[in-house]
């Protein structure tokens, strides 16, 4: 820290006083925070041993004066029910959940008419007035059950906020409120009581409790009273971050027997101040732990360097963006437990068995995706071995199943591994609310087994898990002595009306290393480097924000602090933190639209027009690198190793029609799926995609003719045919969809459109060979292949491929082709070969012109005439689409040798180019 820091000053000033011994003062600080670095200052200051004086927060200092503890918001709202339920009618009474949404905000305006010493009945009455008056020209039979209940509740509030107060008085407990009323009851009989010289160090704004505790001890010569404030900010009768100081100092006179101490000049000494704009909050994070890193050149250990954010919700995205050089941090800052991770595992839970109960109470059913999201949760994933699991659940397209299958398949992919963990997750939830939060300890407590104290990140997963194990603890607690929650559904509302009021604390090294702090944390510390991030409107300062049942007029009128107040207190936070400061970063977030939407803090404005001379204030608005093509296609030359490759496919396996238009189509996906062989990453099919439904149609036709092949179909054929359509369809859906839920919704659709298809296809067939047709299946699912010669290559390269169906029909061949999809006859027509292979929408032709390549030198052949064409299930009322070469009805259907020998010509074009060691895979965009 700077040697003229604020507890470096009052360090020196309290040992000055000789008369004093140092074991007899009691120090009170705005936060417990600075209790470590003032002990720190008094021991460089020291020259010989001496015992420690006490040093508080002005909360336990209150909380010593009116002999009661303050008790956590989770536990004060539980409290307060108890209280709610003792007063309220039984056919009145709310359920938690409802209570809550109001039962917040009146605790808080509890506290904030207790802390500023206020007539709670006239508050009260005034607010009741006010509701009154809103409806005044209601005559009473107007009146709505609604508009009754909300007047009585506005009745009921002094009743609810008395029996609150006694009741939480008789325990000893109380919210912070409460201990400043009964501290300042108690005052008179405290001050006698004490022994010790107390001193109240770097306070600002002062609720009224404060204001008078802190008079009367200084009018009694018992405390000494220590502010930190710039002559700057003093003189200007405009300036908030003044605003209360200046009021203490002029009115205060009477009441305190020392000089006004302390008004510093550092605010107008030399700073430099970047002041760097960015999009999003994502942006500053990385930007923070560049000006870190920078920083760390020159002085590795990063002492007296902060990052404070303004919002506390940057916490994760600033530690993940630090560089990995910093080895030591301390993190004080409240984290709002809505985002904590382990919360977040919590919730899924809920969800998970929430869902399951209500789905099927026998036999409990899960639903996939709500599996698959705590399977891959970053608290579970690593700790569970569940790949193989995951990789079932995809590959069966299991959508809905029972816990008790998802164990059998545990157990059938890891046999010898008892995973504890595992059954935890997914045991049933029963109807004993206390083994529920029984299971939620469980599970959050074997979390903490798997981690360490030794990894930075992992101490801060734990500061996470402890937090919601906190939480679950209390409503454990609260279940057991008030049983006041009856169902699955309750609990899982309590638990998210209480989650809000957690809060996440962190344990660190508060002397050495990196401070990441919140803004409330930074009070009375001084630091050589600060980071400020989120100097937005609405973040830094926190803009109005009316979360109370007091309406702002009421408010002014009674003296209570409205946002203006809560601004100035911002502003005093924010000039506090420049003000001993050497090196100054302010980021905001320059994006005005959106859900993280951001506009300049006045804060920033503010330091810009009032510039003091010494100032250096940069501005820098950081925007992402962008590149001057929006996007630059993926170019791959062939190495040595791919084109052995493409030797090996060529000579091996061989080229199928469908890789060689993938080529055309994009070269990109055939260098990954051909070269690579990466396949599509296999996942759970929740309703029956295209390509799927045309597999389970073209696998139910090849079922249905092969028991007829290589005889000409009759009637008696097709008719048999059709009796059998349920049965093979529902076989082939089992097949390739397997666990997937084929008897309701889009999948019973697409289950009854394959039928039909099937069904209209024979009806086809059934036309064809009434009107004379002799038909006879020569082959299904045929695979074929065939060489052909390419002169610049010294081998040969193989075509290979699968053929759907050949028939003779008439004496002649027929190489069909099925597609599900919707395909018309002009497609299949071209004048010439030019281009053939360099345009995607020959695709259909080429494959065609494949098969029929592949077929002229088969056995069946026999010199005969051969035609290929597309069955399209969309068209089926075309029937069968033939390739011809030529436009309308002079187009040549036969394939015969010359077009071939043609095509073949195209087809080595397009060989050559994907053996072109000189032409890369270029993706096509």
């Amino acid at each position: 820290m700077n040697s003229n820091t604020f507890l470096d000053k009052l360090s020196a000033a309290i040992l000055s006083q000789s008369d004093i011994q140092l074991s007899n003062c009691l120090i009170v600080l705005p936060n417990k925070r600075a209790k470590v670095f003032l002990l720190e200052s008094l021991k460089n200051q020291l020259e010989s041993t001496s015992f420690a004086p006490t040093i508080i927060s002005i909360e336990d200092f209150i909380q010593e004066i009116s002999g009661l503890r303050t008790i956590d918001p989770i536990e004060l709202l539980f409290e307060f029910y108890e209280v709610y339920l003792s007063v309220t009618e039984k056919t009145k009474q709310q359920s938690f959940e409802e209570f809550a949404t109001w039962a917040k905000t009146a605790i808080q305006d509890f506290n904030e008419i207790d802390r500023y010493l206020l007539e709670p009945n006239h508050v009260f009455s005034y607010l009741k007035d006010i509701e009154a008056l809103k409806r005044w020209n209601l005559e009473p039979s107007n009146t709505t059950k609604l508009i009754d209940t909300h007047l009585e509740f506005w009745a009921k509030l002094p009743l609810y906020y008395e029996s609150f107060y006694t009741h939480l008085l008789k325990k000893g407990i109380g919210y912070q409120g409460l201990l400043y009323r009964e501290a300042v009851k108690n005052l008179a009989s405290f001050t006698t009581t004490i022994t010790n010289q107390i001193y109240f160090a770097g306070f600002n704004a002062l609720n009224q409790a404060e204001e008078k505790i802190f008079k009367h001890l200084a009018n009694e010569n018992k405390a000494k009273i220590y502010w930190d404030i710039d002559e700057v900010f003093l003189n200007d009768s405009y300036h908030d971050a003044g605003l209360f100081i200046r009021k203490f100092k002029k009115e205060w006179k009477p009441f305190v027997n020392q000089d006004f101490e302390w008004v510093v000049n550092h605010f107008s000494e030399e700073k430099n101040i970047e002041i760097i704009g960015t999009p999003k909050s994502i942006g500053q994070a990385k930007i923070v732990g560049t000006i870190v890193e920078n920083i760390q050149a020159e002085n590795p250990n990063l002492e007296k360097t902060a990052v404070v954010l303004g919002d506390e919700n940057l916490l994760l995205p600033v530690l993940y963006g630090l560089p990995e050089s910093v080895d030591a941090l301390n993190i004080t800052m409240g984290y709002p437990s809505k985002n904590n991770p382990a919360q977040l595992l919590i919730s899924k839970l809920f969800k998970l068995h929430t869902n399951a109960k209500q789905r099927n109470e026998k036999s409990y059913t899960f639903y996939y995706k709500e599996v698959l999201d705590i399977l891959n949760h970053p608290l579970v994933e690593p700790y569970c071995k569940v790949a193989e699991v995951v990789k079932i659940i995809n590959n069966n397209n299991f959508t809905f199943f029972s816990n008790q299958k998802l164990f059998s398949l545990y157990e059938e992919k890891y046999p010898n591994s008892e995973n504890k963990f595992f059954q935890l997750l997914f045991t049933r939830w029963d109807d004993s609310l206390s083994d529920i939060l029984a299971n939620l300890q469980a599970v959050l407590l074997t979390i903490k087994s798997y981690l360490s104290n030794e990894d930075a990140e992992e101490k801060v997963t734990k500061a996470f898990v402890y937090s919601v194990f906190k939480t679950i603890n209390k409503l454990t607690n609260y279940h057991e002595t008030y049983n006041q929650i009856e169902s699955l559904q309750s609990l899982q509302a309590i638990y998210k009306q209480i989650i809000d009021l957690a809060e996440v604390s962190f344990e660190g090294e508060p002397l050495s290393g990196l401070q990441v702090m919140g803004v409330l944390e930074s009070r009375v510390l001084d630091f050589k480097n600060v980071i400020i991030t989120s100097v937005n409107e609405g973040k830094f300062p926190a803009g109005k924000s009316q979360n109370s049942f007091i309406p702002y007029d009421v408010k002014k009128e009674l003296g209570l602090p409205t946002y203006k107040e809560k601004d100035a207190i911002y502003c005093y936070h924010f000039y506090h933190l420049l003000l001993r400061a050497k090196n100054v970063w302010l980021l905001y977030n320059t994006d005005n639209e959106g859900i993280d939407a951001g506009e300049k803090s006045r804060f920033i404005t503010q330091l810009e027009i009032e510039k003091q001379p010494k100032h250096n204030i940069t501005s820098t608005i950081y925007n992402a690198v962008l590149p001057e093509k929006a996007y630059e296609p993926v170019t791959i030359p062939k190495t040595d190793k791919i084109l052995t490759r493409l030797h090996e496919i060529a000579t091996d396996k061989g080229f199928s029609p469908s890789s060689l238009t993938n080529y055309i189509r994009n070269p990109l996906q055939f260098y990954m799926q051909r070269i690579l062989r990466i396949n599509e990453a296999d996942e759970v099919e929740e309703n029956i995609a295209v390509n799927t439904l045309g597999t389970i149609i073209h696998n139910a036709l090849e079922d249905l003719y092969t028991p007829y092949l290589n005889q000409f179909l009759a009637l008696h054929h097709i008719e048999a045919m059709e009796t059998k359509i349920d049965e093979v369809i529902l076989k082939h859906f089992k097949e390739i969809y397997k666990e997937g839920e084929i008897t309701k919704g889009k999948n019973l659709l697409a289950f009854e459109v394959a039928k039909r298809n099937v069904y209209n296809f024979l009806q086809l067939e059934k036309k064809d060979i009434e009107e004379g047709q002799a038909i006879k299946v020569l082959l299904l699912e045929a695979s074929l292949s065939c060489e052909i010669e390419v002169k610049s290559l010294p081998f040969p390269i193989k075509i290979a491929g699968k053929v759907d169906r050949i028939e003779e029909r008439n004496g002649a061949i027929r190489i069909i082709d099925y597609k599900t999809g919707k395909v018309l006859g002009n497609s299949l027509k071209i004048n010439d070969f030019t281009d053939l292979t360099s345009d995607i929408k020959n695709e259909k032709i080429i494959q065609l012109l494949c098969y029929a390549l592949m077929f002229e030198n088969h056995e069946l052949k026999q010199n005969r005439e051969v035609s290929a064409g597309i069955i399209s299930f969309k068209n089926m009322k075309s029937g069968f689409l033939p390739f011809g070469l030529g436009k309308g009805k002079d187009s040549e259907l036969a394939i015969s040798s010359e077009i071939l020998e043609d095509f073949k010509l195209e087809l080595e074009t397009l060989i050559v180019e994907i053996f072109n060691a000189e032409i890369p895979f270029k993706e096509k965009v």
